[in-house]
C-alpha cells in the first residue's frame, strides 16, 4: 500500500488532479495512514514495551505534523489556525474519546481494571502544562494579542514543549521504566506472539518512512480540495483539524481498545497519554520553527468556549485516572464529554 500510494502521488504530480484522480488520492491518503501505523506496530512489537508505544506515538505525531505543515505551507493566511485546531482536536479526541472507549470496553469485558497511576499521573501533569502553554496562554498574553505569540514567546514554548516531552520519554524508557510496563496476562494471545524478525522489522521501518513521505505529498496536493469542501458545506474551519486528528488517531485507537479488551489497560494508557504528549511536544516545535523560518502566520490561542471545555476535560481526567482503578462509569463520563466536544464543534 505505501508503494501504491507513492505511485499514485507521482502520477498525480505528472498528470494533474481531476475529480477521479482526486478521489483516488484521498483514498490512498487514508489507506497509507492506516497502513503506516500497522508498520509502526510491527517495529513496536520488535522493540517491546514501553519503547513499543513510544514508536507508535512518534509515528502518529510524524504523520500529523506532516499533514499540518504541508497544509500550512500550501494554505498561507487561511491556515493560520490549522495547527491550533489539530492540536486541540488531538488532545480532546485522546483524552475523551480514546480514553473513554478504552475504559468502557475494558469495563464491560472485565468489570474493573488497573494500571500504574505513577506513570499515567506524571504524563497527565505534563500534558496539562503543555496544553496550557500552547493553547490557553496565547489567548491571554498581551504582547501581540489575537491568540498569537511573539517570536521570542514562540521560541520559548517550542523549546519548553520539546524539553518536557524529552524528560517524559527519559522517565518512561530509562529512569522509571517499570511504571509503564503492563502486568502479564496469560489470556492475551499478543503477550505470547512471536516477535517479528529483524528483516521484517527493518522492512516495516522502510515502508513506514515511505508512508510518511507519501502522506506529506498527498496532503499538500489535497489541501485546496479540503478547504473548498469545508467552505461548500458551510462547516466551521475547525472541522479540518478534527478530520486530520481523527484520521491519524483512528488506527492507534484500535490498538488501544484491543489492549483494553485484553485486560492490558496499562498499554492503552501508555498509548493515549504518550500520543497526546508527543502530539504537542513534537508538533509545536516543528510548527513554531516553520512559522519563524517561512514567516507563516500562526494562531494558537483557543476561544473561551474551547478553553472551558479543555479545563473540564483535564479535571475529569484527573478524577477518573487518579486512583489507578477504572470501571465502565468512567468510560461513560469521558464519552459524554467527547460527544459534547463534537457537537459544539459542529454547532458552535
Amino acid at each position: 500500500m505505501p508503494v501504491l500510494g507513492f505511485g499514485c502521488l507521482l502520477f498525480a504530480m505528472l498528470a494533474g488532479t481531476g475529480l477521479a484522480l482526486t478521489l483516488l488520492c484521498a483514498l490512498a491518503l487514508g489507506a497509507v495512514v492506516v497502513v503506516s501505523v500497522h508498520h509502526a506496530e510491527v517495529v513496536a512489537h520488535r522493540v517491546g514495551e514501553p519503547l513499543g508505544t513510544l514508536v507508535l506515538a512518534l509515528a502518529v505525531t510524524a504523520i500529523e505534523s506532516s499533514l499540518i505543515l504541508s497544509m500550512m505551507l500550501a494554505g498561507g493566511q487561511e491556515m493560520a489556525v490549522l495547527a491550533r485546531d489539530a492540536l486541540y482536536a488531538a488532545v480532546m479526541i485522546i483524552c475523551t474519546g480514546v480514553v473513554g472507549i478504552c475504559l468502557l470496553a475494558g469495563g464491560l469485558a472485565h468489570r474493573e481494571q488497573t494500571f500504574r497511576v505513577e506513570g499515567a499521573g506524571g504524563g497527565l501533569a505534563a500534558l496539562i502544562v503543555l496544553a496550557s502553554l500552547t493553547l490557553v496562554l496565547p489567548a491571554l498574553t498581551t504582547t501581540t494579542g489575537g491568540g498569537t505569540y511573539s517570536r521570542s514567546q514562540m521560541a520559548f514554548v517550542g523549546v519548553s514543549s520539546a524539553t518536557l516531552w524529552a524528560i517524559f520519554v527519559f522517565v518512561q524508557t530509562v529512569r522509571h521504566r517499570d511504571y509503564f510496563i503492563p502486568a502479564s496476562n496469560s489470556s492475551d494471545p499478543e503477550v505470547h506472539a512471536e516477535p517479528p524478525s529483524k528483516a521484517q522489522a527493518w522492512t516495516s521501518f522502510g515502508l513506514l518512512v515511505l508512508s510518511l513521505l507519501t502522506v506529506v505529498g498527498l496532503a499538500k496536493m489535497l489541501s485546496p480540495v479540503i478547504e473548498r469542501a469545508v467552505d461548500a458545506t458551510n462547516a466551521p474551519r475547525s472541522v479540518v483539524g478534527i478530520v486530520i486528528a481523527g484520521l491519524v488517531l483512528l488506527p492507534e485507537t484500535g490498538a488501544a481498545v484491543r489492549a483494553a479488551r485484553a485486560n492490558r489497560l496499562q498499554t492503552s494508557m501508555n498509548l493515549a497519554i504518550g500520543s497526546a504528549l508527543a502530539t504537542i511536544g513534537l508538533t509545536v516545535p516543528l510548527v513554531v520553527l516553520a512559522s519563524i523560518v517561512f514567516n507563516l502566520p500562526l494562531v494558537l490561542g483557543l476561544a473561551p468556549k474551547e478553553i472551558a471545555l479543555l479545563v473540564v476535560t483535564f479535571m475529569v481526567c484527573t478524577v477518573t485516572l487518579g486512583t489507578g482503578r477504572t470501571s465502565l462509569m468512567q468510560g461513560a463520563v469521558h464519552l459524554v464529554l467527547f460527544a459534547a466536544y463534537l457537537f459544539l464543534a459542529l454547532v458552535p
